[in-house]
């Protein structure tokens, strides 16, 4: 799909690559892309959204741009509001593309994944999103068993056969390698989204992107999976130590109060709340009933615990009556 202009501002996708201190990632993320099999009369740009970095990021994309010899652009945009959800937000405001590429910092797509993203979309006309396959490179051998909750570090594959997701299971697409339909985006998203904000170490609700693709299904248009777009995601030696991996599955507990209630009717949301916590209470005596006496020495069912536990209370922070301090600091 293209945009209807004049064929010197036409452009057939963006790759949008929201970064916070990532000058050290992105040169090889940049000549990743340069290196894209592309077809001929194909226009794209790459837009780098910088979400307040502390580092060198500026300058680093400044260099780019002074010695950039490609046809397609290379914009720097700078947002000062913290948070992913504000950088992928300012992204498709900057955006020329009717179709927006997602990749993050850490993520190294494969040679056609440009080409095979722009081709998805015009054979699903109805996607309103779709993610790829995504692959972990890891600095360190990750733990035994990693597998059970590799889905948390956005790592992704569901076989080589494209199909629909299922959002009201909650099975969807990571942020990272996605694509966003721009007229999907801005005829679904509400102007404000719930789960927003900064990422810090300490506890956090997860969860937005799922919230924007939620928001689209309830739109009327499709989730899909595209597994002709590969990506490698990096994952250093710290993203895999107990301390992280603890925090990030219990920020993703903690939001899915909050995505189960999107679009939902109000007579319906007690019931769904009281669903979340009685399943999520079996969940967790079985759990303990299996790994009782594991639980401090096995990093995996101590995450899936972790988990259990914080979707468990997740009612709690959805009315308000818990907040995210209150729960860190018994971590």
């Amino acid at each position: 799909m293209t945009r209807k202009t004049n064929n010197e501002d036409r452009i057939d996708f963006t790759v949008a690559i929201p970064t916070y201190n990532g000058a050290h990632l992105l040169p090889k993320l940049l000549e990743r892309l340069s290196s894209q099999n592309i077809p001929l009369n194909f226009s794209w740009e790459i837009i780098v959204i910088d979400n307040n970095s502390s580092d060198h990021t500026a300058a680093l994309i400044k260099e780019y741009q002074a010695n950039w010899v490609h046809a397609f652009p290379l914009r720097y945009y700078f947002e000062l509001e913290q948070g992913a959800a504000f950088a992928r937000i300012r992204a498709v405001l900057e955006a020329k593309g009717e179709l927006i590429g997602f990749l993050d910092d850490d993520n190294l797509p494969n040679l056609n994944w440009v080409s095979a993203a722009y081709t998805f979309a015009q054979e699903h006309p109805k996607a309103g999103a779709y993610g790829g396959k995504i692959h972990g490179s890891f600095e360190v051998p990750p733990p035994e068993n990693f597998k059970r909750i590799q889905s948390f570090l956005a790592i992704r594959d569901r076989g080589n056969s494209p199909h629909l997701y299922q959002p009201d299971m909650l099975i969807l697409p990571p942020s990272a390698s996605l694509v966003i339909r721009k007229q999907a985006w801005v005829n679904c998203l509400p102007k404000n989204l719930v789960l927003t904000g900064p990422q810090k170490e300490s506890s956090f609700l997860r969860g937005e992107d799922y919230e924007l693709l939620l928001y689209l299904s309830r739109g009327g248009w499709e989730i899909w999976y595209n597994p002709a777009m590969e990506t490698e995601h990096l994952i250093p030696r710290w993203r895999l130590e107990r301390h992280y991996l603890l925090s990030l599955v219990q920020g993703s507990g903690l939001c899915i109060s909050h995505l189960r209630m999107i679009g939902l009717e109000n007579w319906r949301k007690p019931l769904i709340l009281l669903k979340i916590m009685l399943g999520s209470l079996k969940r967790i005596i079985l759990h303990w009933l299996k790994y009782k006496g594991e639980l401090q020495t096995d990093l995996i069912a101590a995450c899936e615990m972790e988990f259990f536990i914080s979707t468990f209370i997740s009612p709690l922070y959805y009315l308000g009556l818990i907040t995210p301090s209150q729960k860190t600091s018994k971590s």
